[in-house]
């Protein structure tokens, strides 16, 4: 009964949990817990690269790493200072540089023990140039532990993760799409993605059933993880799926499937301008690995010359899984956000008066005696009160956080007139009819910037059956270049959409349709925070994108021209035979959908409702790089220079 229990207790971990439980284990010294004598966690080093950086910092907070004992956290290639009666644990990828360095520390005697945890498997080879190293500055006996972690991805919510944030210009998606890529470029490509995902499915504990789409860098990417799954499954000593990691996990019953898609099947949808939460502090904020980054400037000041702003605040904040409001709201159109933090507000502003009423009331102590009954009456509210306000002050920072972050968006919807893009382009995706010529809005010197104009343009060019004329196109480069568009993102479009043709049809996009339901009730009186004047209040119908559809078919069992043709592999057979035809014909429950070629958090929002609508099933969604609109363009960009 106890086993079942762990699997039932394991059956709801994320692969957050997943990921934080391997990494809280590697800082125990890869044990369950490790506590001295006096019940205190043993205090230690820990040392990383960028890449054990990014791996950690969305998962724990500093707070966290100092109650695991965790003194100091160091960056491995930085000055550092020996310490020699403390223990260090180095969490790090395999790389020649990375080996050097820790072979240093040893021959400087840095630290009193040595535990050192690889992001990916260390090679055999590199392995002994350590262990040269150790017998060389007679450390041996200090190298504690050495670990394979398998954690070379970064988990950015309970359902979403992304291969790397240092070095993703190596499997971005410029660099899977260059004309000039060689077969030998190419298969690094593929080896880093693929190692990634190794690593993802061994934290997971389950080996899935892989589909993919042929012809396509998926598909290179599947081949090659098939093997790498088989060889492991094969080495029975050394294998990492055996024992109870497969059987636990919400992955227990029934394996899950992988659904592996090239980014090239659609790409309208990076280049969306988009109306939910998240998305939108994507697009026009500076937000990677859960953290936003926000210049704020702080009014006028007088100097001898007259007024000017003053410097601009640069502030930080943590959008992370613990803020109750972000993970409401999150997927909300903004217009909904901005009402809420705004409900928020209120209710905060009516609980701080309520203290405030009290110890006013508290003030009149011991005057006469109907004060004294008032304050018996009051002791308990107070009481109540008080212990009310740690919860009251986290919510007042949660209120100040999004007042700035929503402000923020709301002055690039203004000033951009997004809401007016978001619609024009729903509409042209869903082949629409529309009520205003592409060429005014691209000739309206107030609508957007000349990025905004061309990612317009560009979902207009990539969604249409029939390409506009060359006269048509004409006319448009030249609205496009006096509105101060580089053209090159186009030049790649076009290329693309050329071979697109021959490979298939473009995605259809369904019939979205977007409706403004009259002005903002709340948000328009005037004592709000947000002034929404001009905005549109657009509420989203839900419709699947490309990437969802093909879920849905593939995830349910749906025979569809579109993904019958999908390639089938499962790494537990024991001859790879290579076909179309699933094996399985049960609909699943657990699906990862990973984008390689890079992803957005478009997609994985629209996953995330179309799964709100299946009980008791789970996806995940990953990409090799999460990119926004603007880190897009200039990636077709260099590509059009081509």
């Amino acid at each position: 009964a106890g086993q079942w229990m762990v699997g039932a207790k394991m059956a709801a971990a994320s692969i957050r949990e997943r990921q934080t439980v391997a990494l809280k284990r590697m800082l125990n010294f890869n044990v369950p817990h490790v506590k001295n004598s006096t019940g205190e966690p043993v205090w230690k080093v820990l040392i990383y690269d960028r890449f054990g950086q990014d791996i950690i910092s969305p998962l724990l907070s500093v707070k966290e790493l100092r109650d695991m004992g965790i003194t100091l956290h160091l960056l491995l290639h930085s000055d550092r200072d020996p310490i020699p009666d403390v223990p260090a644990v180095y969490f790090v990828m395999p790389t020649e540089e990375n080996i050097d360095r820790m072979c240093q520390d040893l021959r400087n005697q840095l630290y009193e023990s040595y535990y050192l945890n690889f992001i990916s498997a260390i090679s055999r080879s590199k392995l002994e140039d350590i262990a040269n190293a150790a017998l060389a500055a007679n450390a041996v006996p200090q190298v504690a532990k050495v670990f394979d972690q398998y954690l070379n991805f970064i988990t950015l919510e309970d359902d979403m993760f992304v291969l790397c944030n240092q070095n993703k210009e190596l499997v971005s998606y410029r660099a899977i799409n260059r004309p000039d890529i060689t077969d030998t470029e190419m298969e690094t490509v593929m080896d880093t993605i693929v190692d990634s995902l190794f690593c993802f499915f061994v934290t997971l504990g389950a080996v899935p059933i892989i589909r993919c789409s042929r012809g396509t860098a998926a598909e290179m990417v599947a081949v090659k993880l098939d093997k790498k799954l088989r060889e492991n499954l094969r080495d029975a000593r050394n294998s990492l799926f055996t024992g109870d990691t497969l059987g636990a996990g919400q992955f227990s019953f029934q394996r899950p499937l992988l659904v592996l898609v090239d980014r090239n099947i659609d790409l309208a949808t990076p280049l969306h301008h988009t109306w939910t939460y998240q998305a939108l502090v994507h697009d026009v904020l500076d937000f990677h690995l859960n953290r936003v980054n926000l210049e704020e400037s702080s009014g006028l000041e007088n100097t001898p010359a007259g007024a000017r702003p003053k410097r601009k605040n640069k502030k930080s904040y943590d959008l992370t899984p613990v803020d109750k409001f972000w993970q409401k709201h999150k997927g909300s159109p903004f217009p909904e956000v901005a009402e809420s933090v705004q409900q928020e507000l209120e209710s905060y502003r009516a609980q701080e008066d309520e203290v405030k009423r009290l110890k006013s009331i508290m003030g009149l102590e011991g005057e006469d005696e109907g004060a004294i009954s008032m304050l018996s009456d009051n002791t308990a509210k107070l009481t109540s009160a008080v212990s009310s306000l740690p919860e009251l002050l986290e919510k007042k920072r949660l209120i100040d956080l999004h007042t700035n972050v929503a402000t923020a968006v709301l002055e690039h919807i203004k000033a951009r007139k997004l809401d007016v893009y978001f619609e024009y382009e729903e509409k042209i995706m869903s082949k629409t009819t529309l009520d205003k010529s592409l060429l005014d809005i691209i000739s309206d010197p107030d609508a957007g910037t000349p990025e905004d104009k061309m990612r317009l343009f560009l979902i207009y060019y990539i969604s249409t059956q029939q390409a506009p004329s060359e006269a048509d196109l004409e006319q448009y480069k030249k609205a496009l270049t006096d509105a101060g568009c580089d053209l090159n993102p186009l030049q790649y479009i076009k290329q693309w959409k050329a071979f697109a043709k021959m490979a298939s049809a473009p995605a259809s996009y369904g019939n979205t349709t977007t409706k403004p339901l009259g002005l903002f009730s709340r948000v328009m009186n005037t004592g709000s925070q947000f002034v929404m004047e001009g905005v549109k209040n657009l509420v989203l119908k839900q419709q699947n994108l490309p990437v969802t559809r093909i879920l849905d078919n593939l995830m349910e069992m749906k025979s569809n021209p579109e993904t019958d043709d999908f390639r089938y592999f499962d790494p537990k057979m024991l001859r790879g035979n290579d076909s179309s035809v699933p094996r399985n014909k049960n609909p699943f429950q657990e699906a990862i959908v990973f984008v390689v070629g890079g992803g957005n958090y478009i997609e994985y929002q629209n996953l995330i409702d179309y799964i709100k609508g299946k009980p008791g099933k789970h996806i995940l969604y990953g990409c090799s790089e999460l990119f926004n609109a603007t880190q897009f363009v200039k990636q077709c960009t260099q590509l059009g220079k081509f």
